[in-house]
This record gives structure tokens, C-alpha cells and sequence, in this order.
């Protein structure tokens, strides 16, 4: 069980939805909105909006010209971040001064100062972070080739920066007005709080706060799913960079479904740590890899399973590729250990229960759970994780870790 023991939920007149949890443990409240809008919302040819936003965002508003100066007179720290699927900005500060915390979201929902001025330096900005990060790092571009070999008609095909500097460069002050109004409006919008405080005065102040602004709904564009894969890809590519690498990708569920737990678990067994079977296996035993790693992209649509690895000097990438293989067979055929299964559903609750602690944590999955439809798996996904069977890690395994459903990019080490 998770330590959400009362969540209450209340949808106001002009579609905002508000989510409290009295969290008794902390001395500080926290305020998460999270609205429904990532890069998967973006024109394809206008990508990177949703991460300018983040950053426009906090540039001030008609009536505050300085989003962090409040925030700090009140004790407060704040912070966003933009994936693919949403944008979430969130602020904590002791509970006494919870309304700052409500003034200040509700006043930039509606009241974005975005002036030619301020979207020139944001633009610099961004364009800045995208080139450090992803253009002139080391490895910077391997994730946004692996999303392009391994969605074709998705929008997870580029990253939350964009797909290029130019799309962002190109933006005008109507472009980026327009995706405000479309998306920055309460029905969008997702506003949690997690405090000391009794969950009906919670919702009072959220309703003082919030229920003034007017929605403006806007018909969303329908996401384009992506049809299954068929056939195995593979991209070679050639950059400076000290090492190769090999990096192989399944197709695999969508984050709301049961596999996605089974998926999850054995991105753990595969990679949790020094006696995760790959680091075993590839690195210790066999001395092919310099470093390895097996994870999910956790996306709300389906994700990705991922297999990736640093090959050492002498070791090619095919030699990579067949030890990821027998490590999918041996899922597929072996049955795993109960000590090998329970280590890794304890580390998970382990790890899940202490994140809690955390009351900006809090506010942030009431929040994302939410966004999923079922605000109610924040205390069943522990279960969930429990309830994972060998055969169920083999099943997945059988049916997700194939050849044909693979993406496989090789990222060499320029001679």
C-alpha cells in the first residue's frame, strides 16, 4: 500500500481538475500543475513548442513580472520539466504560505506576459540547450536516431527539444500565442496539492484561486498510433566519440497496460545494478562491454524496451548484438529465480515507498495518475509489481523481445 491514504478529487466548473492529499508528515506543501501537453501535441513541422513553453513560462506575467521573486520571499523553490506526453511545473513552500503557491499558477494559466522580447531569449535559450545537448555531446543525437528508426508515424519520433534548431528559430509571436491559448487553459490542466492541511480547505483555495479564469476549449488534434512493426531495423552511423555503441529497441506496451509491469521487472533484472544479469554477464564474465544498460521509456503511449551497450576495444558491434540475444533467449526459455524476482519487486517497492517521503513526490504522481484515468492505481501498482509471475516474464519476453520488432542502431566510434 502506498501512502496516499485520503485523495480527494474535485473537477471545477471550468474543467480544471484538483487533487488533494493531506500528507501529515511534511511541514511544507506542495503544488503540482501538470498540464496535458508534450511534444506529442506539437505540428510536425513546428516541433519543440512544448519545451519553449516551459521556459516562456516563466518570464513573468502582466501582473507579475518576476515569476521567482515571489516564490522566494515565500520560502519556496520551484521548478518544470516537458517529456513527450505532458509539462509539469511545480513549487514547494511551507504550508502557511500555500497561496502564493495557488496566486501564482492561477495567474500565469491566463495571464502569460509573451512579448517579441522575452520570445527571442527564450529562443536563444533553448536553441543553445539543444545544440550543447544533443549536437555537439558525445552520443547527444543517439537517442533522437533511435526515435526516428523506431516510430514512423508517432510523434514520440522526436524529442521533447524538437526535431531542429530551425523549428524553433522559425517560431513567431502568433505561432507561439496560439499554442498558448490551445493547450495553457483549465481543462487542460491537472493541479495537485499534498499538505498538512485538511483536504476540504485544500480544494477551498484551490477553488478561490482557479475558479475565476475562464476555459477556452480548443479541439485537440487525434494522435496517430503507430502500426506494428514487421520488420527489423537497423542504422549504422559514424561519430567522434570514444567508444561504439549498440543500442537495440522492442515495441512494447502503453503505460496503463499489466505488461507494462512484467516490462519494467525485467528492465531491473536485466540492469539493477552491478548483479543485473548484463553487467554479469557481458561486462564481468565475457568482457565485451564497457557498460550496459536495459530500460523502459515509460511513455503513456506505447514505449520502448531498450538494450544498450559500450563495446571495449577489439569487440564488434555483431558480437554485441548476439550476447543481447542469448540474454533474450535465456527470458524467453529459463526460468528465472524466486530469490532473482523477489530482489527486484523489493527494490521497487523500496524505492517507491521512500520516494514518498517526498511531498513534492506526492503531488507529482497525484498528478500524473490522474492524467493516466485512474487516480485510484497510486496505491495498486505496488500489487502489481507483486503479482508478476516467471511465466509472465517469459510471456513477455516471447512476445516483445522478437527480431522482427526490433530497431537497432549502431553508433560508431569514428576511426
Amino acid at each position: 500500500m502506498r501512502n496516499y491514504d485520503s485523495i480527494h478529487q474535485k473537477t471545477l466548473p471550468n474543467g480544471l481538475t484538483v487533487v488533494v492529499n493531506r500528507d501529515r508528515a511534511s511541514k511544507l506543501a506542495a503544488v503540482n500543475i501538470l498540464y496535458r501537453v508534450g511534444a506529442r501535441n506539437e505540428n510536425p513541422a513546428r516541433t519543440g513548442f512544448a519545451h519553449l513553453f516551459e521556459h516562456l513560462m516563466f518570464r513573468g506575467t502582466r501582473a507579475v513580472e518576476n515569476f521567482d521573486l515571489p516564490v522566494q520571499m515565500a520560502s519556496g523553490d520551484n521548478n518544470a520539466f516537458t517529456n513527450n506526453d505532458y509539462t509539469d511545473f511545480y513549487i514547494t513552500l511551507p504550508k502557511d504560505n500555500l497561496e502564493t503557491a495557488l496566486w501564482l499558477e492561477s495567474d500565469r494559466m491566463e495571464g502569460l506576459d509573451i512579448t517579441p522580447a522575452k520570445l527571442e531569449a527564450e529562443k536563444k535559450v533553448v536553441i543553445e540547450e539543444f545544440r550543447q545537448r544533443y549536437l555537439n555531446q558525445p552520443y547527444g543525437d543517439q537517442t533522437m536516431l533511435l526515435r526516428a528508426l523506431a516510430y514512423k508515424v508517432h510523434p514520440y519520433r522526436w524529442a521533447a527539444i524538437g526535431l531542429a534548431t530551425d523549428h524553433i528559430a522559425g517560431a513567431t509571436l502568433a505561432d507561439v500565442e496560439s499554442f498558448y491559448r490551445a493547450h495553457y487553459r483549465p481543462s487542460n490542466a491537472i493541479l495537485s496539492i499534498s499538505a498538512d492541511m485538511e483536504e476540504e480547505r485544500m480544494l477551498e483555495l484551490a477553488e478561490k484561486w482557479f475558479a475565476p479564469l475562464a476555459d477556452h476549449p480548443s479541439a485537440t488534434a487525434a494522435i496517430p498510433q503507430e502500426p506494428m512493426q514487421t520488420q527489423a531495423r537497423r542504422q549504422e552511423v559514424e561519430r567522434d566519440v570514444p567508444a561504439s555503441t549498440v543500442t537495440v529497441a522492442y515495441h512494447m506496451c502503453a503505460r496503463t497496460k499489466l505488461d507494462f509491469y512484467t516490462a519494467d521487472l525485467v528492465s531491473d533484472l536485466l540492469s539493477g545494478g552491478d548483479s543485473g544479469r548484463l553487467y554479469t554477464h557481458l561486462v564481468k564474465e565475457r568482457n565485451l562491454l564497457s557498460s550496459v544498460n536495459a530500460y523502459i521509456t515509460g511513455d503513456v503511449d506505447p514505449g520502448l524496451f531498450v538494450f544498450t551497450g559500450q563495446l571495449l576495444p577489439g569487440v564488434t558491434p555483431e558480437a554485441a548484438e548476439a550476447a543481447f540475444r542469448e540474454e533474450i533467449e535465456a527470458l524467453q526459455t529459463t526460468v528465472a529465480t524466486a530469490y532473482e524476482i523477489e530482489k527486484v519487486k523489493n527494490k521497487f517497492e523500496a524505492n517507491t515507498l521512500f520516494g514518498e517521503l517526498n511531498v513534492m513526490n506526492k503531488a507529482m504522481n497525484l498528478g500524473f495518475y490522474e492524467m493516466l484515468g485512474d487516480l485510484s492505481l497510486i496505491n495498486r501498482e505496488v500489487d502489481r509489481y507483486r503479482a508478476v509471475t516467471d511465466e509472465d516474464i517469459r510471456s513477455f519476453s516471447r512476445r516483445t523481445l522478437r527480431p522482427e520488432n526490433s530497431s537497432t542502431l549502431i553508433y560508431n566510434a569514428r576511426k
